[in-house]
């Protein structure tokens, strides 16, 4: 009986040493993940201010009847949605959706200090999440086809554009990296709450 005991507690104690780590790794996600948002919020604003009225009437028009290239990463609807979704899927849409980024985000204007911080920050966090994938599941087809998540750079942004052009792509690429990292905000941060069961997760 008392072996059964004793094997029991080393059994609990692992399983909270196990929690207690993945909680120390979402931590550290969700920190930096916040960083990108509110760098990318900073970005858009920036981006925002140094244009005319007209301009901002426009280029909001425009871009709520565009979409990003991102969306074709399928993911919740809404935030019932969010909450019904497993651990395993908040993290395998956050992997996609950061990685999606990898390349478009060097086209983030090089030159000011806060973009150049990008790149790696994105690399650090598409890192840190596969850790928590590995630790959430056993790497059974998570990603059966990897190709099928390579999307293509963000229309010809690459491409020599004109100057109303290239403001309207600058807009669209600042708007979309705003909108992704707010999304792989919320799934993180309500991942990592589900491994606290007396929280309250609501959205």
């Amino acid at each position: 009986i008392n072996l059964c005991v004793f094997l029991s507690v080393l059994c609990l104690t692992a399983s909270c040493q196990s929690i207690s780590d993945s909680q120390r790794l979402f931590s550290i996600a969700v920190s930096r993940v916040q960083h990108l948002h509110l760098l990318a919020q900073r970005l858009f604003s920036d981006f925002e201010s140094s244009l005319q009225t007209e301009e901002q009437r426009q280029l909001n028009k425009i871009f709520l009847q565009d979409f990003c290239n991102s969306d074709y990463i399928i993911s919740p609807i809404d935030k019932h949605e969010t909450q019904r979704s497993s651990v395993l899927k908040l993290l395998s849409i956050s992997y996609r959706l950061v990685d999606s980024w990898e390349y478009p985000s060097r086209a983030l204007a090089p030159g000011s200090a806060p973009r150049n911080q990008i790149s790696p920050k994105l690399s650090e966090l598409k890192t840190g999440i596969l850790l928590l994938i590995g630790a959430n599941q056993d790497g059974a087809e998570l990603f059966p086809d990897s190709s099928a998540f390579q999307l293509a750079p963000y229309g010809n942004y690459y491409q020599s554009l004109g100057g109303d052009e290239s403001m309207r792509r600058t807009y669209e690429l600042l708007a979309c990296f705003k909108k992704d990292m707010h999304k792989v905000e919320t799934y993180l941060t309500v991942a990592k709450c589900r491994l606290s069961p007396e929280a309250n997760c609501t959205l």
